[in-house]
């Protein structure tokens, strides 16, 4: 497990948290400032919109499934895109998270005001996000003090796990220790 919260690294919802924006959630962290706040996108939440709705001309380059994630409560009238580039390259359009985690080393956010054709052949995954996850300055660290996030670190399969339902289990299961456990926490506790 993660000791501290890093740009790259995931914030897995405990079973105590029982918020609905977050209840079960995997958030990426893609900005981290002790004084300026957190902000991430959650990675499990596939809505019912398809991208094709929204923003047809990214259709294509999307990794299935082909629909928007709910990034999280903040600003969910707002997309923001994230997308994987083969080692090494940094193509126009797209901008690498400044992090040493190697598990994320080739993601970037996309700029979807820019042509996608910029980009198409460029990227190897992509998956667009309605909103974002947002924490003020101490308020995430007081929530984990709190016993509501464990924060691990992620694996290059993470941001665009192909059944993004079954998240949350997959990273709680690969953890050490007793964090395995929790993975075969029932969804409703009473039923334990």
């Amino acid at each position: 497990m993660a000791e501290a919260i890093y740009v790259g690294g995931l914030l897995v919802a405990t079973p105590q948290l029982e918020d609905p924006n977050f209840r079960r959630s995997v958030v990426l962290i893609l900005e981290h400032d002790i004084d300026g706040g957190t902000l991430g996108v959650v990675l499990n939440r596939p809505s019912d919109v398809s991208v094709t709705q929204v923003l047809p001309s990214w259709d294509a380059l999307v990794t299935g499934p082909p629909v928007l994630f709910q990034g999280g409560p903040v600003q969910t009238d707002s997309a923001l895109a994230l997308a994987a580039v083969p080692s090494g390259q940094e193509p126009l359009g797209w901008r690498r998270l400044h992090t040493g985690a190697a598990a994320v080393s080739r993601l970037g956010t996309v700029d979807l005001d820019a042509p996608p054709e910029i980009l198409a052949g460029e990227i190897a995954q992509m998956r667009i996000f309605a909103g974002y996850a947002g924490w003020t300055g101490g308020q995430l660290e007081a929530e984990i003090g709190d016993g509501a996030w464990y924060v691990v670190d992620a694996e290059p399969g993470d941001t665009f796990h192909a059944a993004p339902e079954t998240l949350w289990r997959a990273v709680l299961r690969r953890q050490r220790g007793e964090l395995a456990y929790v993975a075969t926490c029932p969804d409703d506790p009473s039923m334990n």
